[in-house]
């Protein structure tokens, strides 16, 4: 998504091209066509473009407004227990692959009474067996 947007006053006189001090717009003649263009990684967002030009005709407000673009989309992994968000589903694979064993998905509340947990089913099972022997 391009952020630098010109309205229809633009009369494609190239003061902003020839007075960006980034060489961050650029033009090209194709046909019958004249396409304006912007490099929003050279863009300095100085503003030079919008005051030079005489026609108003740059619309700078888009340049400051530092959007958001979606550039990847994950699945993720939530907490076996109280199903908060925990990492992706790549990571988890990568985890497991090198550790050579699944993780048990676990939010750090859960993971810290995971200890707890273990002591009481094994104290569960030894009182299970003390009474049996009894």
């Amino acid at each position: 998504m391009s952020f630098f947007k010109v309205n229809n006053r633009c009369n494609g006189c190239l003061a902003c091209v020839q007075n960006c001090p980034a060489n961050a717009l650029a033009y090209e003649d194709q046909g019958k066509k004249r396409i304006l263009k912007h490099n929003m990684a050279l863009c300095a967002r100085c503003g030079n473009c919008w005051r030079i030009c005489p026609q108003e005709a740059v619309e700078f407000q888009y340049l400051l407004k530092g959007a958001w673009d979606d550039v990847a989309i994950m699945e993720l992994v939530s907490c076996a227990v109280c199903g908060e968000p925990l990492y992706t589903m790549d990571f988890s694979e990568t985890l497991a692959h090198k550790l050579k064993k699944g993780v048990e998905p676990l939010c750090p509340k859960h993971r810290k009474e995971l200890p707890l947990n273990t002591w009481k089913r094994l104290s569960g099972v030894a009182v299970q067996k003390n009474e049996v022997e009894l």
